[in-house]
């Protein structure tokens, strides 16, 4: 699990960077006093993209009994293209390049996300999660490491990328011999479950599918705009203390998932602690409504901001317990990875709608009644193991 999750970390690198700093400020500089608007347009594209190559990837690569080939062949196709981003000189093209380094970054990540499941029994799905809470605080301390000053160039910080990615990701793939748990597949399974139990096993997926899309417009709607919020409760709040904040709870989060994590994994209680996380994120969310000065306002974000990264790290370590279909867990992975990127295509519409005419506040009123309704939609399901 230690490589797996540090092939998992470089995952992470290998997108919050780029899509977060290197990418803006060369659509920035290619596209002058229109760059917003052309980073909707790569945005909203490459979204697109990732889905559908998450799923496609993802569902080959049980079609092929193999995940590790395809793992391999996206890190390389995916590094590859990633450097060319440095020879781009019209957006037309950059569109195009995005699109093809999405889908390859997928071929990728969706095979890998899936490969948990074939050999992470049910015990460790919680500690499996926690572990996964260092992907997003790597990602964005690849980021802070790349643009150090007088590190790099533009260009050699897509080398640097592109090195960091490969040496997180191979290692599992040059020496780790992980163990197939023959009650992870279909030879395994059952010969035949009753109707009750079907039943209970879609609704079980279903709701954590829709609980998560719930927690994840959440938290699409103050990634980009976190900074505007704090800058509407006190003009003091600059984006250096801003990303301070940010790095606090990312790295808060990781011993925070894993005893949490390992918590449900001796207790037998998986989804029982995911319910708490979506309470405590609508707590946050709803003291953020009502914050007046600078000191509530952190720390109401700190309680959002923990819960929900916790909540999303175990929820990918248990989504795959849940997953029907073993012989099928890279599809249907790529279809709950769609509460991923969905979200982010709509959310900032939305946020624009709202925003100018009622206020933050009443946006994230609304933010802690969806997630409120996600606390609910797992609390009801009646047996929380």
């Amino acid at each position: 699990m230690a490589l797996y999750t540090l092939a998992m970390a470089g995952g992470a690198i290998a997108y919050v960077p780029f899509l977060t700093v290197l990418l803006p400020v060369r659509i920035s500089g290619m596209a002058g006093d229109s760059d917003v608007q052309w980073l909707a347009y790569v945005t909203f594209t490459g979204a697109i993209a990732a889905s559908l190559g998450n799923i496609a990837f993802g569902w080959l690569s049980d079609i092929t009994g193999s995940r590790r080939m395809w793992i391999l062949a996206g890190l390389v196709l995916s590094s590859i293209l990633l450097v060319n981003f440095a020879h781009v000189e019209r957006l037309n093209t950059l569109i195009a390049l995005i699109l093809a380094w999405q889908l390859s970054l997928n071929m990728m990540l969706g095979p890998l996300g899936a490969w948990a499941g074939d050999c992470v029994p049910d015990h460790q799905k919680g500690m499996l999660g926690g572990l996964l809470a260092f992907s997003p605080a790597l990602g964005a301390l690849s980021g802070a490491f790349i643009t150090l000053p007088g590190l790099a160039g533009p260009d050699t910080r897509l080398w640097l990328v592109a090195v960091l990615v490969c040496v997180c990701v191979l290692p599992v793939l040059l020496f780790g011999k992980p163990v197939k748990f023959p009650e992870l597949h279909d030879s395994a399974a059952p010969v035949q479950m009753t109707a009750e139990q079907s039943r209970r096993a879609r609704r079980l997926v279903v709701r954590m599918w829709v609980a998560r899309l719930l927690i994840q417009i959440s938290e699409a709607a103050l990634f980009a705009y976190l900074y505007f919020w704090f800058r509407s409760v006190d003009t003091a709040m600059g984006p250096s203390n801003t990303a301070q904040v940010l790095s606090l709870v990312l790295v808060a989060a990781i011993p925070a998932a894993m005893i949490t994590g390992k918590w449900a994994d001796r207790q037998g209680r998986p989804i029982f602690p995911l319910a708490v996380c979506a309470a405590f994120s609508s707590i946050g969310l709803a003291a953020m409504a009502v914050s007046f000065s600078l000191t509530t306002a952190i720390a109401a974000y700190v309680v959002f901001g923990l819960a929900t990264t916790v909540f999303l790290s175990l929820h990918t370590g248990q989504t795959l317990r849940v997953l029907p279909k073993p012989h099928r867990r890279g599809r249907d992975l790529g279809l709950f990875n769609l509460t991923n990127t969905g979200p982010s295509l709509v959310m900032p519409w939305i946020v624009l709608a709202l925003v100018p005419v009622f206020g933050f506040p009443i946006l994230l009123a609304l933010l802690a009644c969806l997630t409120l309704a996600a606390c609910v939609l797992l609390l009801t399901l009646g047996d929380l193991r």
